[in-house]
């Protein structure tokens, strides 16, 4: 039995050679500017639609009001109980490059912080993710409660769109090991 460890690419990688139409271009954009791209990004490239969503979604999150260390916990939660490994890991990394402490990464993965304004903004994250109609107007209270914009309750829902866009494709796509950066 295959196991998510020994779990071998299930879709090729592709490369501005070998990619073609809207793909090709986006690859070779890429390339031209970061010198490689990462698995995921050159699996994506499979389908334009899939690549160029993925790309947009993640710039713009990038402008995101909540913060980094919140956004990151949220990742650690959602991409613990999705399973993807490799964008697991990519948080933690991200974390620990952020300041995030070892217990927070741990707490962050049990989907709560010794903080309870970001244990409650983590709880909506995991609601977002495990099952959006158990939010209630007291949930979104709650993290309004903590000093919480619309806006940054709005984000959450962007920042678990992404980890769930890129965690199940790497699960689909069979990509288990992180060789390049993303």
């Amino acid at each position: 039995m295959q196991t998510k460890e020994n779990m071998m690419p299930r879709l090729d990688r592709l490369t501005p050679t070998t990619a073609v139409g809207a793909s090709r271009e986006l690859l070779t954009e890429l390339v031209a500017q970061h010198g490689q791209v990462g698995d995921m990004v050159a699996t994506m490239a499979h389908s334009p639609a899939v690549l160029s969503g993925y790309l947009q979604l993640s710039r713009a999150m990038k402008r995101s009001k909540l913060s980094r260390k919140a956004s990151e916990r949220i990742s650690i939660a959602v991409q613990t109980q999705q399973g993807c490994g490799l964008c697991l890991q990519s948080h933690i990394d991200a974390a620990r490059g952020i300041g995030i402490s070892e217990d927070e990464i741990e707490q962050a993965k049990r989907g709560t912080s010794q903080d309870p304004a970001l244990a409650a903004i983590i709880d909506l994250g995991l609601r977002v993710y495990q099952e959006p109609t158990s939010i209630t107007d007291e949930h979104i209270e709650r993290v309004r409660e903590f000093g919480f914009s619309d806006r940054e309750i709005a984000d959450v829902v962007g920042i678990v769109a992404l980890n769930l866009l890129t965690g199940a494709f790497n699960l689909v796509a069979g990509l288990t090991q992180n060789h390049e950066s993303e």
